[in-house]
């Protein structure tokens, strides 16, 4: 009994052993079934070092694989490449990594590239440092945009360096302070786009306002220009019968002027001669008759348009410097692709479609080796038996889809692929192993489409608490076998094309796209920017005239004035106080009309002292009292255009102090013009504190080494001051000095 039971046991345990191998070779005789993920890639590997997916042809072609090959000698040791869809490591990518190694049983390094960077990266027997740095240095260093080739290329470089840790820590302490990461690699449409729009701007606003700029300030010149032209001209009537503005110091002319009597040059004591106006005048009347004015009033002369023989030139050289821009632009944006330059075969483009044709011409059920199993073996073998019992011709192909295949993710274009080569009519069914979705396209075969379409949403976009995909496509098979017949075969519509992966790649022109919005935008910013250009420098000319202004008004300290000045430091100031009350005069019709007056007059005076050959430049024989006298008036005119009751008297004791707003009791001194008794004499705001010392001047200046006097024993206007006169009546004195009525 105990012999038998024996017997017994071990038999039924035999059939037991040998019930699963029959049964599948029953399932699917002659056909073998499919090899796991880690023995496929395994056996790929042993073929070649470097396997890429046939997956992936868009970003990565399998035609690139020598490349690899190349960077991968450079690290000095056996290295196994392998590059898959991101779908492929559903697990842990060192599991992928340490499986394929046990079945492949060779010592190197490793790694697992997926279309998003390096997934795992593993040494087996050999001694490698830095090779997990090397990997993170990569993921920290490269943007999302990087080529699997160039991750690898980039992770060699890193490895062979040497410096493996320290790039890793820099890269993870920098990607810390940056949150979005380092600058992407290629440019895609959307930075061409910009590059586009930014050139635009770049062509026509850069000429345009630099064309606008260079006109404006052409003008401001011109117009200055003409205004001290006519005011070498110009003639305004006086209280006391007038005198003739001559061209002002330092190169610069007045911006109008006063009228002069008669005709010719009068002879004047000292051997000068006083200027004659040609009675040519801007607006006709004086500034002090209220009538007519100058600067921008009725009858103002003016520069006229800017001369077309200048403008032409200008324009010429915009339009040079607009294709300067646009050529550096076409230097600087001269990417042509968004990709690492590879370009995918025509073998690249099928080798997915032929694998999977291949094995549906075998097996109706196909499932995809490099993906992790979404099928068991019992699930495949009951759906291997459904299928075959079914009667319309049913196949399933359980293959990811993703951007980066030959179809672009398009599983029409893949159903459309597969019926093509397979020539027969037939109900496809697609199935994704990674995201559980299903997808059925019929090719001729007597099926309701209808009946398809409706079928139940669980058995095409699965949600998480759905059955998983082997009980699904059961499902499905089930729902198919149940459909009603239709009369004749259903053809699908044919699908659009994929984009070629070259086109795809290939970036617009520089110049096309949002090139021309960006010449409009440039035209309106050429605008804006040269409006507030000419805006900050009226401010700024407003600003300036009111500070030089201001520099002849009184203050709580002297104005910088020596006691006794060289002849070359009074022949300096001259010329730069002329020059600032010219400028002050130039928007003559912004002024009331007293400040005018008393202004030119100051001007008139000043330019007699100076100035009778009426050149434009300061006599040679110029007194140093002459010269100071013409420094007062001056800055007593600039003074007088912002504040005229401040203009009326000067410091007795320096008229170079400016002017005065306050009168003392001043004892006598000697002097050829001292009085008796006490006086009251304007003085400036610090000499009423405490007098200063009294200007003395050399009696000529071609005596540099001569003794200095007191100016107001000097012969001339300006020893007028010392008893205190006006300033209107200084400028009388000086016409009556110079004999001019």
């Amino acid at each position: 009994m105990v012999r038998a039971g024996i017997v017994l046991v071990v038999g039924w345990l035999a059939v037991l052993f040998c019930a699963g191998p029959v049964q599948a070779a029953e399932a699917t005789p002659g056909v073998p079934d499919s090899p796991t993920q880690t023995a496929y890639l395994a056996e790929q590997l042993r073929k070649s070092p470097v396997y890429i997916s046939d997956q992936l042809p868009r970003e990565a072609p399998r035609s690139t694989a020598p490349d690899f090959a190349r960077e991968a000698r450079r690290l000095g040791v056996a290295t196994y490449v392998m590059v898959l869809p991101s779908s492929s490591f559903d697990a842990e990518p060192s599991a992928v990594l340490a499986g394929v190694h046990d079945r492949l049983g060779r010592k190197g390094l490793y790694v697992a590239l997926g279309d998003t960077g390096i997934a795992a990266v593993q040494t087996y027997g050999v001694s490698l440092p830095g090779a997990e740095d090397a990997s993170r240095a990569t993921l920290y260093e490269l943007a999302y945009d990087a080529t699997p080739r160039e991750v690898f290329r980039h992770f060699v470089e890193v490895l062979t360096s040497g410096h493996a840790h320290q790039r890793a820590e820099q890269a993870r302490a920098a990607s810390e302070d940056n949150p979005d990461g380092p600058p992407t690699v290629h440019t895609d449409r959307t930075d061409r786009e910009n590059q586009s729009f930014v050139t635009g701007i770049a062509v026509t606003g850069i000429p345009l306002t630099a064309l606008l700029i260079t006109v404006y300030a052409l003008q401001r010149r011109r117009v200055r220009q003409a205004a001290a032209t006519i005011a070498g001209e110009v003639d305004h009537p006086s209280a006391a019968g007038g005198v003739r503005v001559p061209a002002t110091l330092g190169g610069a002319k007045a911006a109008g002027g006063r009228t002069a009597a008669g005709s010719g040059k009068a002879t004047v004591p000292g051997g000068k001669k006083a200027a004659a106006g040609k009675k040519a005048g801007i607006g006709g009347k004086g500034t002090g008759s209220g009538k007519k004015g100058v600067g921008g009033r009725k009858g103002a002369g003016g520069p006229g348009p800017f001369p077309r023989e200048r403008l032409l030139p200008l324009l010429a050289a915009a339009v040079v410097l607009g294709g300067l821009v646009a050529f550096t632009a076409s230097q600087v944006f001269d990417d042509t692709t968004s990709g690492d330059g590879s370009r995918p075969t025509a073998a690249d483009m099928r080798a997915r479609i032929d694998r999977v044709t291949d094995g549906l011409r075998r097996d109706p059920l196909y499932t995809d080796p490099e993906s992790p199993p979404a099928l068991d073996a019992a699930e495949r073998a009951h759906l291997r038996k459904r299928l075959r019992a079914l009667d319309v011709p049913v196949v399933i192909a359980a293959v990811p889809s993703s951007t980066d295949d030959e179809s672009g993710g398009d599983r029409d274009l893949l159903a459309k692929a597969l019926h093509t080569r397979l020539h027969r009519d037939l109900l496809i069914v697609l199935a994704d192993p990674g995201s559980g979705s299903i997808d059925l396209v019929n090719y001729g075969t007597p099926v309701d489409d209808m009946y398809l379409i409706n079928r139940p949403r669980e058995l095409s976009f699965p949600q998480s608490t759905d059955p998983p995909l082997g009980h699904r496509l059961d499902q499905l098979l089930t729902y198919v076998s149940k459909s009603p017949k239709a009369k004749a075969g259903h053809m699908p519509y044919e699908p659009p094309a994929a984009d070629d992966p070259v086109e795809e790649q290939a970036l617009p022109g520089l110049f096309t796209g949002d090139f021309e919005p960006g010449l409009v935008i440039g035209t309106f910013l050429a605008g804006l920017l040269f409006g507030l250009v000419a805006a900050a420098c009226g401010i700024a000319r407003g600003i300036s005239r009111r500070r030089r202004t201001a520099t002849g008004a009184p203050g709580g300290a002297r104005s910088p004035a020596p006691t006794e000045p060289s002849t070359a430091w009074l022949r300096r100031a001259a010329r730069q106080e002329l020059d600032a009350l010219t400028a002050a005069l130039e928007p003559v019709a912004t002024l009331p009309e007293d400040s005018q007056r008393r202004a030119w007059e100051c001007l008139d005076a000043a330019a007699l002292l100076i100035d009778g050959d009426s050149d434009g430049r300061i006599d040679a024989d110029a007194t140093p009292a002459a010269l100071a006298c013409a420094i007062v008036l001056a800055r007593a005119g600039r003074t007088a255009i912002g504040q005229p009751d401040a203009a009326r008297f000067v410091c007795h004791r320096n008229p170079l102090h400016g002017v005065a707003h306050k009168q003392v009791q001043v004892p006598p001194e000697g002097g050829g013009r001292a009085r008796t008794r006490a006086r009251s004499l304007p003085v400036c705001e610090a000499c009423r504190v405490t007098l200063g010392p009294v200007l003395r001047l050399r009696a000529s200046g071609s005596a540099r080494r001569g003794p200095h006097a007191p100016y107001a024993t000097l012969p001339g206007p300006l020893a007028a001051l010392g008893d205190g006169t006006e300033i209107d009546q200084l400028t009388r004195d000086v016409r009556e000095y110079f004999g001019v009525h």
